[in-house]
């Protein structure tokens, strides 16, 4: 894809984006109360699934500063004394990596020197972000979620690295698991990240992986979906686009104000949906609250 011809998907995405100037919410505005009502309609089950890897600590390819998390207590010895004792840890990590679930709040994109809705990059300052912050989703997000399943529309057990999803990709994956993406959905696209990853070993995931091609960002914009979730990162590497490293990251968050969550893990979601037949269900997403963060460890959990 072209320079110019990424510019111009970019205008067309901020001017089919409509936004006052003090919003701060972004697409989470398609959610509305309405129909997080609705979607409560899709618990039949009550079976939860967890949509989050868990936590490394060990340096990987894809992961050279993991998490830290040490035993701050109980002290050598303390544990077999009489008495009441507390054990207690500390934990550590970079948010914004390539193996960890993660939520990026809207000012994590700075790009042409503004975030999200013209906000000054200025803002982001080194105590913190002032604005756009993950704080603007201290209430949680609750929804109907969607899960398509890419590598299973193919007939294979993954996308290579390097390979992109696009729209007709989306669509066709719609028609094939008998599913449709409304207003307000939260998208969650598999492209098989995970089980490579487990069964061929961690790769720099930072110089290739498979995610969306920058114009099935359309996609998203024609369903006015609330929150886009991927195994990956959501962005291909490498960039389809020569000189913008993320460009799904620009396209969606900056021009459409939409929260990205990257590097999930839906397998268990993949084996349940096709247990019960049905590729929707009721999702809760609660970031912890970081007053200043640009995103935040995440735990997706989905109610079928």
């Amino acid at each position: 894809m072209t320079g110019d011809a990424f510019r111009a998907l970019y205008e067309e995405l901020c001017d089919r984006s409509p936004r006052a100037p003090d919003d701060r919410r972004g697409a989470l505005g398609h959610l509305t109360p309405e129909r997080v009502v609705a979607a409560a309609a899709e618990v039949r089950s009550g079976l939860t699934v967890s949509l989050a890897a868990p936590i490394e600590t060990l340096a990987g390819p894809d992961n050279p500063d993991p998490a830290h998390h040490r035993m701050i207590a109980p002290a050598a010895g303390e544990s077999g004394r009489a008495g009441l004792h507390f054990a207690r840890d500390r934990f550590a990590m970079n948010v914004h990596g390539d193996a960890d679930s993660h939520l990026d709040a809207l000012c994590h994109v700075l790009f042409d020197g503004e975030l999200y809705n013209g906000v000054p990059a200025s803002s982001v300052t080194p105590e913190g972000a002032r604005e756009l912050s993950v704080e603007a989703v201290r209430d949680g997000i609750v929804g109907r979620g969607v899960l398509l399943d890419v590598p299973r529309l193919r007939g294979v057990p993954w996308l290579e690295p390097g390979d992109h999803v696009t729209t007709d990709d989306l669509t066709a994956a719609e028609e094939a698991q008998g599913v449709r993406v409304l207003p307000g959905d939260m998208l969650f696209v598999r492209v098989g990240h995970r089980p490579r990853r487990q069964e061929r070993g961690a790769w720099d995931a930072a110089r290739a992986r498979a995610g969306l091609h920058p114009t099935a960002v359309r996609f998203l914009a024609d369903r006015q979906v609330s929150v886009l979730g991927g195994d990956g990162n959501n962005d291909t590497a490498p960039s389809a686009v020569a000189g913008i490293g993320f460009p799904v990251h620009v396209l969606a968050m900056h021009a459409m104000g939409l929260h990205l969550m990257d590097y999930l893990q839906f397998e268990e979601l993949t084996r349940a949906c096709a247990r019960a037949g049905r590729w929707s269900f009721l999702c809760v997403v609660a970031p912890l609250r970081l007053p200043s963060a640009t995103g935040s460890p995440v735990n997706p959990i989905a109610v079928l």
